[in-house]
């Protein structure tokens, strides 16, 4: 792998780079799946779903005649995710480009929340993906290039009400992301975090209809009162979200790291 220099013009393409994308058969992480396979990437799907990843292979493109692979597991359990990285990386080779990716805790308070519910959000989304940075940083490091692209929330930098959990675990994802960018940085390996705004999904929908169930309100009531507290008056396309990814996995993006970086329209702009 070639890494980049400001004497050559910057290169959004993955023709060699094998990416592994978590949550792959849901919204977001399935758009992400299909942009990287459209870059030129090799892309293993993952997820807990096997229909859900039947569907996402079937999606994904293949202009450099790439062959794509799919690992089922469930991120609750770090240990089988782990077990299952190092069974990928037999059959399929190194990984150089790691889309974090995982559907977010239950709505609720923070004061009404289990300590269990704490624990079950830590192993999913920070404990399952140390378990992959562990497993796939020693081939990046042997190829001097590597990607970790966490998708995550903007509840990193502002909570979000009625998501009590969801807020305390992504902010931990946030943070040790930004640690292992300062550890992983000397290796060529960038490691940055997506905070996506309100974007069309099934989270997004079931958020919305419990606020307007607990408001009293009517669902298109709440999505105006959101819609409002968007600069780009309209929510996020998945696609939108998976562009962004791409970037940070292309060696376009060489010297970006340690960042959070919003992608919500401009409403963590105003505060």
């Amino acid at each position: 792998f070639a890494t980049f220099s400001p004497m050559q013009p910057a290169s959004l393409a993955l023709s060699v780079p094998h990416a592994f994308v978590c949550g792959a058969t849901l919204v977001i992480g399935m758009a992400t799946a299909v942009a990287m396979a459209a870059a030129g990437a090799t892309v293993t799907v993952c997820g807990r779903n096997d229909q859900g990843l039947v569907r996402a292979l079937e999606a994904l493109p293949t202009p450099a005649g790439q062959k794509h692979w799919s690992v089922e597991v469930d991120f609750a359990i770090s240990a089988a995710v782990a077990t299952a990285a190092a069974a990928h990386l037999r059959t399929a080779g190194p990984v150089h480009v790691l889309v974090n990716n995982t559907g977010g805790p239950p709505a609720g308070s923070a004061i009404e929340a289990r300590a269990d519910d704490f624990r079950k959000a830590f192993e999913m989304h920070v404990l399952s993906g140390q378990a992959l940075v562990q497993a796939f940083a020693p081939g990046m490091r042997e190829a001097g290039y590597g990607r970790i692209v966490n998708i995550v929330s903007t509840s990193v930098v502002t909570p979000i009400r009625g998501l009590g959990v969801s807020n305390t675990v992504r902010a931990a994802v946030g943070n040790w992301a930004r640690t292992l960018a300062v550890e992983l940085a000397p290796f060529g390996i960038t490691v940055n975090s997506i905070l996506p705004g309100f974007t069309r999904t099934a989270r997004l929908d079931a958020i919305f209809q419990g606020r307007a169930q607990r408001a009293g309100s009517s669902l298109q009531e709440v999505e105006a009162d959101a819609m409002r507290a968007v600069p780009m008056a309209r929510f996020a396309a998945p696609e939108e979200i998976a562009a962004v990814a791409v970037f940070l996995a292309s060696p376009a993006a060489s010297y970006v790291t340690g960042v959070n970086l919003p992608v919500d329209g401009g409403r963590l702009a105003l505060g």
